[in-house]
């Protein structure tokens, strides 16, 4: 892989972007000027996990129901997180579903 302009390898850079969620990939989508793929997973990571952390917080909202779904949200969540940064390591442009398609749009 070559290196992003952030002076780290593009799939590490990429990996890192998904660590804390969307925290690091705001700080790696604003930080990174050159690389495409980076911006990408940066981009995914804002979406993804912005988006999951709204859907938890309603459903903390409703009782027992909201917190049952809100449990297997989580376990689900976690399992997208190691798939997500595992693929970004191996230098693959893995989309999701519908938000690969934002974040393609959005990252370019």
């Amino acid at each position: 892989m070559a290196k992003s302009s952030t002076g780290l390898e593009e799939n590490v850079a990429a990996l890192l972007s998904y660590v804390v969620g969307w925290v690091t990939g705001l700080i790696f989508f604003l930080i990174e000027k050159d690389s495409k793929f980076v911006k990408f997973h940066a981009m995914q990571s804002i979406i993804t996990f912005g988006g999951l952390m709204v859907i938890s917080w309603i459903l903390t909202i409703i009782p027992v129901i909201g917190w049952v779904i809100g449990m297997i949200l989580g376990i689900l969540a976690f399992v997208l997180w190691i798939v997500l940064m595992v693929k970004a390591y191996k230098g693959e442009r893995y989309k999701l579903p519908f938000i690969g398609d934002l974040a393609e749009k959005w990252s370019a």
